[in-house]
């Protein structure tokens, strides 16, 4: 195996627990269904496939974090998730972790820098509600 490949491997591995945490988030926050996680998510840089995610989904739902019923949604049936009880226990936790973890890996970053806000791109409506362009704003 290249040493490329491994480096990709590697990382996919670490971005997986993100990539369940940042499911979990969103279950515990409204119902969620796969194609809007993978909208989400590509927002946040991960780029996951259907094949990707439905397993993961799945997996947490096996494992008692996640539970799904299927509902009408514009015509379709889709099926919805929710994070369960013990989902929601499991991301408090997480979070506290997190919350750990990041104040070591920036702790040499001053917090000038962390808090700074990117610039994000936006969807700019006139006053009758219709979409005109794009703005860059710091959010």
């Amino acid at each position: 195996m290249s040493a490329e490949k491994k480096v990709h491997l590697d990382a996919r591995q670490l971005y997986s627990g993100l990539i369940r945490l940042h499911i979990l988030h969103h279950a515990a926050h409204e119902g969620i269904f796969g194609l809007a996680m993978i909208e989400e998510l590509a927002r946040h840089g991960y780029k996951l496939s259907p094949g990707t995610l439905y397993p993961v989904l799945h997996g947490l739902e096996e494992n008692g974090l996640l539970r799904s019923q299927p509902q009408g949604f514009a015509g379709k049936i889709r099926r919805v998730y929710r994070a369960t009880p013990a989902g929601q226990k499991v991301l408090k936790s997480a979070k506290e972790k997190v919350r750990e973890l990041f104040g070591e890996l920036f702790e040499d970053e001053s917090a000038i820098e962390i808090a700074r806000p990117r610039p994000r791109v936006v969807p700019v409506r006139a006053t009758n509600g219709r979409n005109q362009g794009t703005a860059k704003v710091a959010l």
